[in-house]
């Protein structure tokens, strides 16, 4: 008995090494990432959290607020779609939390942020090596509901995720709004069988919220070098949007893109082909059945062939494939998809939306 005893405790001692030399799989909120495990009452001054660890799981710097949603003193109306409560980060103010990754992993953050005031407003993100300055004074969805994707390469076994406020407002109850913070382990990439496209289904991603979600919007690289879109680069000023098929509809699976930014976003990846060799690109188009109506085109380019694909929007779901055949000029040939047009939702024009690509895929033509 005393040998059985020995060799369990020996087994789960070994396990227990195992477990913290590969942390699991992340993808969900991080600890007490929607804020709502309070801190004490004690350690509120009315909004202002007093002590650098008062706010439960994180570490805060500087002047943060955590608030309820609704109507604020002073006339404010804070939106909290994602729960009940968020902070506020004031001037020069951050919250961070380090976290146990797996070393030279892609991570990706997705994070619920809006500005509060009508004055400029960026959110510093950052781990160790790598910070971004995300603009978020414009709106994309006049609900507080915008989402937004990051992602990093993890340099060591914990890094430390910060959330800062950079900025110098004249109000200092100013601020950026965090109210949901979540991270994904970004899956190696694989080819489908005969598709030269990676990831051109958009199944790999970032984590979307289960309970709320306008879709996560994925940033421009000059904001994210690192894409949260693995295989895809986001060209251009504006980003464009992650969906899930649990609140938007797709034509194919479970994610797609929607092209929210006009020719101002674009979304683009570069493969791998035989000069003077003939491709065929297909990819479908829609609708999210979002209330995003409209005459709609997304214009796809592949070496020097372009194609045009137009379609009308009633905001119902509703989707269809195109084709481009081209003829590949080089070793590597770049195929990029953007939408011609902007678009704002039909019952609420401060939405911004547009067109839906899915199953993007490129085969050589026999």
């Amino acid at each position: 008995m005393a040998l059985v005893l020995s060799l369990y405790f020996i087994f789960s001692l070994y396990n227990s090494f195992v477990s913290a030399a590969n942390p699991p799989i992340l993808d969900g909120f991080l600890p007490n990432g929607n804020f709502e495990e309070k801190p004490k009452a004690s350690n509120l001054k009315k909004t202002v959290i007093i002590g650098r660890y008062s706010l439960p799981k994180w570490e805060i710097n500087g002047v943060v607020e955590y608030v309820s949603g609704g109507p604020q003193p002073g006339g404010f109306f804070l939106a909290v779609p994602r729960g009940v409560h968020a902070v506020r980060l004031g001037n020069e103010a951050s919250i961070s939390q380090n976290v146990m990754v797996k070393l030279g992993s892609i991570y990706s953050l997705t994070f619920g942020a809006t500005r509060t005031c009508a004055q400029d407003e960026v959110l510093r993100v950052s781990v160790p090596g790598h910070s971004s300055d995300l603009p978020i004074q414009t709106l994309f969805s006049s609900d507080g509901g915008d989402t937004y994707g990051w992602a990093f390469k993890a340099t060591s076994k914990v890094v430390k995720v910060t959330f800062h406020n950079p900025g110098i407002q004249e109000d200092p109850t100013c601020g950026p709004l965090l109210d949901a913070i979540a991270i994904k382990e970004m899956q190696p990439l694989k080819y489908t069988r005969g598709n030269l496209v990676k990831n051109g289904g958009f199944e790999i991603g970032p984590h979307v919220f289960k309970n709320f979600s306008t879709g996560v919007l994925l940033l421009p690289k000059q904001q994210d070098l690192i894409s949260p879109l693995p295989g895809w680069i986001i060209e251009s000023l504006k980003p464009v949007k992650y969906i899930d098929s649990k609140h938007f509809f797709v034509p194919k699976g479970m994610a797609a893109i929607e092209l929210i930014g006009g020719r101002e976003s674009a979304i683009a990846q570069i493969i791998r082909t035989v000069p003077n060799k003939f491709y065929n690109l297909t990819f479908a188009i829609g609708d999210a059945k979002s209330a995003c109506h409209g005459s709609m085109q997304v214009e796809a380019f592949a070496a020097k062939q372009t194609l045009k694909v137009p379609f009308t929007s009633e905001g119902k779901g509703w989707f269809k494939t195109a084709s481009l055949k081209f003829q590949a000029v080089s070793a590597r040939t770049r195929i990029t998809f953007f939408s011609a047009f902007y678009h704002t939702n039909i019952n609420d024009y401060g939405h911004i939306c547009g067109p839906v690509l899915d199953d993007v895929r490129v085969l050589p033509v026999s």
